[in-house]
């Protein structure tokens, strides 16, 4: 399914959000208007009460943009997430996507609050990211005409990365079988290791966002500008018309622009993440980079551990079985040799004759968490850790 195709059919996501902003519009609007003519009932030659009023507006409206936007705009975007993961994978949308979203943000995170969290670490570690990325660029700012190329640059990092988070989320529905924080920090290496890809196709895109922002702002801005100019308030028309304007575009930009833009994004990366060999050490490099991502990996040791990718291929076991990469519950070398556990069970279509891997009657055990591993491991399949 092209992106094109993903965003018209995932539309009603796209209004739940148009929605959001435009109510935080009209609401910042009602109440600078009741503001005003408060203001005007008590003293209308006293500029210093308008100031004042107009401070408690700012403060009003950015509280009510952080409640409807950020608090339920996330769930919205976490449900339009869920859903975009399902398309790309399967090529079909659920019935009832708004529902069908709900239920998996319900069933991936438990609360509100773990997926406030998932998305915050994951925005920190993308931010501290670009900021090393910016440092690149400022040890070059000597260069004449440097400053410039770098703070075009900064820009386009800005827009390109902003969305690797819904990407990372968008990892955490599709590895059902593993932790939600293990899912994310996976979804930022697998980022990481296919950054000349992705970033590839935000170049694509990133014009188009910042020229649609700059037309949005200003016709929103002569809107405003117009209807403010019927009230005796010129000293502050402008700033608040730039205000109102702002939050439109703001709002236009994250229903329709971000959507689109998120769901390129995601394609794309839905497209590689599966294939993607998750190099080990990488998140130990990134750990050093980033004390955000440190602490989702940190969040991610502490879930149940998955079972060892190697155990992919014997799904048809019986669920009580216990996975080899475990120290306190790993088959002796016996079992190894003489499968005595497949004799007693019944035949499984799965099994064939041992694998030359568990023929090799040496193990290591990780330092770190104590799993077991092949001598042929260079990093542990449970934690991560470089095996010595």
């Amino acid at each position: 399914m092209k992106p094109s195709q993903l965003y018209a059919k995932t539309m009603p996501f796209v209004w739940a959000k148009l929605l959001l902003g435009l109510a935080t519009v009209l609401i910042s609007a009602l109440l600078f208007a009741i503001l005003m003519g408060i203001g005007m009932l008590i003293n209308s030659g006293a500029g210093g009460a308008f100031f004042i009023l107009l401070l408690i507006w700012i403060s009003a409206t950015g509280f009510i943009n952080f409640l409807l936007n950020h608090y339920l705009g996330y769930l919205v975007k976490a449900g339009h997430v869920a859903v975009i993961a399902e398309a790309v994978v399967t090529g079909r949308i659920p019935d009832n996507q708004v529902s069908y979203g709900k239920q998996m943000v319900k069933a991936r995170f438990a609360t509100a609050n773990v997926y406030f969290m998932i998305d915050k670490l994951v925005s920190g570690a993308v931010k501290q990211l670009q900021n090393t990325l910016e440092k690149v660029g400022n040890a070059l700012g000597f260069i004449p005409g440097m400053s410039t190329i770098v703070s075009i640059g900064k820009l386009f990092i800005s827009i390109a990365l902003g969305y690797i988070d819904e990407c990372c989320l968008g990892y955490t529905f599709y590895k059902k079988d593993q932790g939600a924080f293990k899912s994310a920090a996976d979804g930022v290496v697998i980022y990481a290791q296919n950054w000349k890809r992705l970033l590839k196709d935000a170049a694509k895109t990133t014009a188009v966002v910042i020229i649609l922002m700059i037309a949005i702002t200003g016709a929103g801005f002569l809107l405003f500008s117009l209807v403010l100019s019927m009230f005796p308030i010129d000293s502050i028309a402008g700033l608040v018309a730039f205000l109102l304007a702002f939050f439109l575009a703001l709002s236009v930009k994250s229903a329709f622009i971000d959507s689109y833009m998120m769901v390129k994004m995601m394609a794309s990366y839905m497209e590689v993440a599966p294939a993607t060999q998750i190099t080990f050490d990488l998140y130990g490099k990134l750990c050093g980079l980033s004390s955000k991502f440190k602490k989702l990996f940190g969040k991610a040791q502490e879930e149940p551990q998955p079972q060892p990718t190697y155990q992919q291929g014997y799904q048809t076991q019986a669920p009580q079985q216990q996975p080899y990469g475990y120290p306190n519950q790993a088959p002796q070398q016996p079992q190894y040799q003489q499968q005595p556990q497949y004799q007693q069970q019944p035949p499984q279509q799965a099994y064939h004759p041992p694998q030359p891997q568990y023929q090799q009657p040496q193990v290591i055990f990780c330092r770190a968490c104590g799993a077991q591993n092949t001598p042929d491991t260079k990093f542990c399949t449970a934690c991560g850790t470089p095996v010595a």
